[in-house]
């Protein structure tokens, strides 16, 4: 006990004096996660907008598949980019694994599915209220899909808040594809992960407050755009 309160307050220590080696990390954990979250909105948005608001062959398998993507072990999907980017790979000529870059690659694949079923269903609750006002309006597709986007912007927001949630926490894929390589790949889940191991508990804890204060920094927001889009409902 005395051990793990003497480690509490190192760590409080490295937060206070902001740490060069804390620093560094949650600033590659955060840009890796952000990255990560913003390609996934750029294909998942429009990608879920589509499956909501279109009819075609084969979509409710598209949809089953999306959904069974969001329950993807993460492991699985760091060995299949592994293995992709590898050297024996077919996409080991760039020269991607252990790298960030490999790293974003790996929590889009998983945020992807998410942010894109948040977004299909958005949408399509606003398209089954609003589908037959703007087909008056003489609205295209086009036309009603930029509508919907901007009038589901807090619901999509929370779909991108739910991404950022699920990449900040990865550990099990970044670190198959990042090495957890120091001053290169070493992200706060990974970091965790070893200096734990290692039996290093003031790095481990000062990290895990961090990514403790991001998470729940993150669920507020969430709670904070929901009540806003309630008080706007009923205002």
């Amino acid at each position: 006990m005395q051990e793990a309160l003497e480690a509490l307050g190192l760590a409080g220590r490295l937060i206070v004096s902001m740490d060069g080696d804390v620093l560094e990390i949650v600033a590659l954990s955060l840009q890796v996660s952000l990255t990560a979250v913003a390609v996934s909105c750029l294909i998942g948005l429009p990608l879920g907008a589509l499956l909501a608001m279109t009819r075609f062959r084969g979509r409710n398998v598209l949809i089953v598949l999306n959904n069974a993507l969001m329950g993807l072990p993460p492991v699985v999907v760091g060995l299949a980019i592994y293995l992709a980017i590898s050297r024996a790979g077919p996409f080991g000529v760039f020269g991607l694994l252990y790298t960030p870059t490999a790293m974003i690659i790996a929590q889009t694949v998983l945020v992807l599915p998410i942010v894109t079923a948040l977004a299909r269903q958005t949408i399509e609750d606003l398209n089954a209220e609003y589908d037959d006002y703007l087909r008056s309006l003489g609205l295209g597709i086009g036309g009603r899909l930029r509508t919907l986007l901007w009038d589901g912007r807090t619901g999509l927001i929370t779909a991108a808040i739910a991404g950022m949630g699920r990449a900040i926490a990865e550990v099990g894929a970044v670190i198959i594809v990042g090495g957890n390589i120091d001053h290169v790949t070493r992200v706060m889940t990974t970091a965790i992960a070893l200096e734990t191991s290692k039996g290093e508990l003031a790095l481990a804890m000062a990290l895990g407050i961090i990514l403790m204060a991001i998470s729940l920094a993150l669920n507020a927001a969430t709670h904070a755009l929901r009540g806003d889009a309630m008080r706007r409902m009923y205002a």
